[in-house]
């Protein structure tokens, strides 16, 4: 079980981050869209903005958003359709208490300063709500659409990496990248975050060594990870972030709430089972380390207003 000497990175201690990472405790998201729609590539988009509301009001700790530009039939996912930072913000006015992140925004697609302007705008925008979720994505089809090397994506995402940090934490900074831009000290970038600094993960492995996301990043989000490994992994992770340092390791994956309480956990494109015997997985997955688990119900034919309801009555309040 993490120690709980670790304490939050330098300028989170009073973030939206603390509350969906706690040393020893395990928080609850919910991956966007909130709807299951397991035949089709495209959700509906129905009373999204609704259960975002619901959600929050139930006291779910986060909202993810993933980050897909174009629909690649081979793949068979378009995720919420809606611009990750769009959507973000206007999640944001539609909620009062819950985090709102990207998993994970594409760095070696995009131009690192605009996503440092909309990130922090967000943050600004949602009173510092707003989780920074970076990755290198996980479809090398959108590649050459965007004029992109795929190979040198890893190199991209740290130079990106760098820049966003750079005029994120400082004023009038002076950097130069190798695959963007050069400031020179005579150009800020406005807003600051609305903390001491803006929240940022890594989702997936980026490409990286663990020992550079463990120095660099606030946090790890992968996808689920074999049960029986899991606990070696979350002690790799550890070790790599130090003794000292709170870095938390949490996990996404497709989801299903079973109607019956007592269903057991079927494993296969994701985690299906009824609350009970869930519950019982997730408490010992809390001692093995995981800080925050995020929901995928798009595999889900349940209601996922149910499912959330669900959860919320009969989960949530046992890891409070």
């Amino acid at each position: 079980m993490m120690s709980e000497k670790r304490v939050p990175p330098p300028g989170l201690v009073e973030s939206v981050f603390t509350k969906v990472f706690v040393p020893g405790k395990l928080t609850f998201g919910l991956l966007t869209p909130l709807e299951g729609y397991p035949l089709s590539d495209t959700p509906t988009m129905a009373e999204h903005t609704e259960l975002a509301a619901l959600a929050d009001d139930l006291g779910f700790a986060a909202l993810w958003l993933r980050d897909v530009p174009l629909r690649d039939p081979a793949f068979g996912d378009v995720a919420q359709i809606y611009d990750s930072m769009v959507y973000a913000a206007w999640l944001a006015a539609a909620t009062r208490r819950i985090a709102i992140g990207t998993a994970g925004v594409i760095l070696p697609l995009r131009d690192p300063i605009a996503v440092a302007k909309q990130a922090l705008s967000v943050d600004q925008l949602s009173q510092g709500r707003f989780l920074l979720g970076v990755s290198t994505g996980d479809r090398p089809s959108e590649y050459p659409a965007f004029g992109v090397d795929f190979d040198n994506r890893e190199s991209r995402f740290r130079d990106a990496y760098a820049v966003i940090r750079a005029v994120s934490n400082e004023s009038f900074p002076i950097h130069k990248s190798s695959h963007y831009g050069r400031l020179d000290g005579t150009l800020d970038l406005v807003p600051k975050a609305f903390h001491a600094r803006l929240p940022m993960l890594a989702v997936g492995r980026c490409g990286q060594e663990l020992t550079w996301l463990a120095e660099h990043m606030d946090g790890w989000i992968w996808h689920q990870s074999n049960l029986e490994q899991l606990p070696s992994l979350i002690s790799l992770w550890q070790s790599a972030c130090g003794p000292e340092a709170f870095k938390p390791y949490g996990y996404g994956t497709f989801f299903e709430l079973d109607k019956d309480p007592n269903a057991p956990i079927r494993w296969g494109r994701g985690l299906r089972g009824g609350r009970n015997a869930l519950i019982s997985l997730w408490q010992r997955q809390r001692d093995q380390g995981v800080s925050h688990i995020a929901l995928n119900m798009r595999v889900s034919y349940r209601s996922v207003k149910e499912s959330i309801q669900e959860l919320a009555e009969y989960v949530l309040p046992l890891f409070a």
